[in-house]
């Protein structure tokens, strides 16, 4: 049994489940106290050792299924790790024949029971990212791999045909049949986790599409239909809104004699009348200020909506800690100083001929994210709220959502904007099907009232 739970735990591994000595320590302890051979105990101790929130869950599910459903299953029409199986003959040959070839040894490894090779394999395709000849980029590098793991299936598929002929003879002859059944199997496994598209559970996110309307018609017109007049208009309506907001933020950090009663200071401040009068205190702990860090797309439409979205945050600068913004098309530029050091009308002119900023490029949200990777993780805290505001289409290209994931984890939470009505999102090239399993929050924001309505709920 604890040969079968390393093997599980390096095969979770393999898939980028984080699972420590420690947890697997302590999994091998819990089985001592239920019954094994009661699945529903078994997979629980597992899955409360290996899978660490709800997010998790579907990925461990997918792994319990393959290695102890799947895999078992094979094994009951044949025992292929058996001492002296022909069909160990089989798999050294493939892997002599193919000592070099990294995908080959996974397959074969796979064919024989061993699963975290070939796991890895199909992860690593997964997250690879987009490679760019010239001026064209594309995500084929990741197509290409697919194909040549299928092509080298199919040629173990052959390979295992001729061997259960040299072998077992006849076609009807029944140890073949056996034989031919076990292979068949394993290799479809092989094609079908190929083919598969494992996403996060993301049952807690919050989706706001309902908004109340508050500031009337100018408040529900779209930020992409409006005049250069009504533009001005709209920016001075955020400066009356974001002057209620502050000093409602005001009026939280000046409260005092509120919150959970301090029975240490009470029983001080008393002591020197006997508590008669007592002397009640509080624990003055005003509302911590957020950081925030936001990413927006400033491509066609998209802008519209992030230049307001940038307005009012920074119209609020005093109810957070600290703002960073970085605006992107094809790839990532820091504008936090521009809009530090200059009025938010200048510094909006200037974004929109920031030199870093390649607005003749397609967008390219992988590329965006792998660069805030590199560049700029460690802006990423457990109190840092980051903020997108774009419409999530990547023209086709690598979405990157392994990386937005990355991002999901060091951060406090990630709320995502979106500018496109919601019954556009997941249409053509949009990856907000991809992209909102790695969200706290997805929110439509087209007009002032659904972005005031957002703002309002992140500060208050």
């Amino acid at each position: 049994m604890v040969n079968l739970v390393l093997k599980f735990a390096q095969s979770c591994r393999a898939a980028e489940l984080g699972v420590s000595t420690a947890e697997v320590l302590d999994t091998i302890r819990q089985l001592e106290y239920i019954e094994v051979l009661d699945e529903s105990q078994f997979r629980t101790v597992l899955r409360s050792n290996f899978s660490k929130s709800r997010r998790d869950q579907g990925l461990f599910d997918s792994l319990y299924d393959l290695f102890f459903h799947d895999m078992c299953e094979d094994a009951c029409m044949i025992r292929p790790d058996a001492p002296n199986h022909p069909l160990e003959h089989l798999f050294d040959e493939l892997k002599r024949e193919n000592q070099d070839d990294e995908i080959f040894q996974a397959i074969t490894d796979f064919l024989a029971g061993d699963a975290a090779g070939y796991i890895a394999l199909i992860h690593k395709i997964q997250v690879q990212p987009d490679v760019q000849t010239g001026v064209v980029k594309s995500n084929l590098a990741s197509v290409s791999n697919k194909l040549s793991v299928m092509l080298k299936l199919n040629r173990v598929r052959e390979a295992a045909a001729r061997f259960s002929g040299d072998i077992y003879g006849p076609a009807g002859n029944e140890e073949r049949k056996r034989v031919d059944l076990f292979l068949n199997h394993r290799l479809n496994r092989a094609f079908e986790m190929l083919q598969e598209d494992p996403r996060p559970k993301n049952d807690s996110m919050k989706q706001v599409l309902s908004r109340e309307k508050r500031l009337g018609e100018m408040g529900e017109r779209s930020f992409a239909s409006l005049s250069p007049r009504e533009v001005e208009d709209m920016r001075a309506l955020i400066d009356q809104l974001a002057r209620k907001l502050r000093d409602i933020v005001s009026r939280r950090y000046k409260a005092r004699k509120k919150g959970v009663l301090d029975v240490k200071k009470t029983l001080r401040r008393s002591a020197g009348h006997q508590g008669v009068p007592i002397d009640v205190r509080y624990r003055e702990k005003p509302p911590r200020k957020g950081r925030v860090v936001t990413l927006c797309d400033v491509s066609g439409s998209v802008w519209s909506a992030a230049r307001f979205m940038l307005n009012m945050l920074y119209s609020l600068h005093d109810c957070f800690s600290q703002i960073r913004s970085y605006v992107f098309v094809s790839g990532l530029a820091e504008v936090s100083d521009i809009f530090e050091h200059y009025e938010i009308n200048d510094a909006i002119e200037r974004v929109m001929t920031h030199p870093d900023i390649r607005y003749q490029e397609l967008t390219d949200y992988g590329e965006t994210f792998r660069r805030f990777q590199q560049h700029h993780m460690d802006q990423l805290t457990r109190k840092t709220t980051l903020i997108i505001v774009g419409d999530g289409r990547s023209n086709y290209l690598n979405p990157q959502e392994a990386i937005l994931e990355e991002m999901r984890k060091k951060s406090r939470r990630i709320i995502w904007l979106n500018p496109e009505d919601p019954s556009l999102w997941n249409t053509g090239d949009s990856e907000m099907h991809r992209y909102k399993a790695c969200c706290h929050e997805l929110r439509s924001c087209r007009n002032l009232n659904q972005l005031f309505e957002f703002v309002e709920d992140l500060v208050l």
